[in-house]
């Protein structure tokens, strides 16, 4: 049965998205079948990818609150070779959708992936950045949760809110619920400030931080807009080099969880 992982962090600007493209890539790239699901209404991993097909496409909105077999919904990426479902703006109306359900409404995504479970190593889920009912639908039907922190001021007062509602998810709908690893992102080893900021979250969180942090790199941005992820737009970079070590990371906690 295939690893599901949230991506998740309520505060926006972290390399949440970024980081949801290139570890799928990165897991893609060592022979893991890979599920990527954009749950963000922004739709930027749909756009990263370049699954924004057309109009008519399902999207993770029409599996969640129309019906729509979510294998309706994938679409299949050869470059990298991962597999997508798509959001769009429709996605923004989900919490208000699911807030009138008098019952289920925090399980909508975990019925919905249940069908395709067995079809893929991972299912990576790119969560909105925001505590509402479609993050707590992503870490229901999580086995666990990765979460970005940019290397910045504030990082942990995002954190904190972050973990009273994973464990308000345990208590309630995910008991399993596990935090994967918490990953430094845009970390820029010239300033004090990141430096400082490193520290604290290690000092804080200690071996469940990532070794490897998530470098500025002009590279990761640019790769967006290409349709690809950073293995694919320039895999010498720093931030190729940065995502292949999180992806050895990542597998190397999983082999030892089995």
């Amino acid at each position: 049965m295939g690893k599901v992982m949230a991506i998740s962090n309520q505060k926006g600007g972290v390399g949440k998205t970024t980081t949801s493209i290139n570890l799928a890539s990165g897991l893609a790239h060592v022979g893991k079948k890979v599920l990527l699901i954009d749950f963000d209404s922004q739709g930027n991993a749909t756009q990263g990818l370049g699954a924004n097909q057309n109009n008519s496409q399902a999207t993770i909105y029409s599996v969640l609150m129309e019906g729509v077999p979510i294998q309706q919904a994938i679409v299949p990426k050869v470059n990298p070779r991962i597999d997508i479902v798509p959001a769009n703006i429709n996605l923004a109306g989900a919490d208000l959708d699911m807030d009138k359900m008098e019952y289920g409404k925090e399980e909508l995504l975990k019925k919905a992936i249940a069908p395709i479970r067995d079809q893929y190593d991972y299912i990576i889920i790119d969560c909105p950045p925001s505590l509402g009912l479609l993050n707590t639908n992503a870490l229901t039907a999580a086995d666990s949760i990765l979460i970005p922190v940019q290397c910045e001021y504030y990082a942990l007062e995002g954190v904190t809110q972050l973990l009273i509602t994973i464990r308000l998810v345990q208590r309630t709908s995910n008991r399993n619920l596990k935090i994967e690893g918490i990953l430094l992102t845009m970390f820029d080893i010239r300033t004090r400030l990141s430096v400082d900021v490193s520290q604290d979250v290690r000092q804080t969180f200690g071996k469940l931080v990532y070794q490897n942090s998530i470098p500025r790199n002009v590279k990761l941005s640019e790769a967006p807009s290409r349709g690809v992820s950073i293995f694919e737009y320039d895999p010498k970079s720093t931030g190729a080099k940065a995502y292949a070590g999180l992806t050895e990371e990542v597998l190397k906690r999983n082999s030892k969880e089995a």
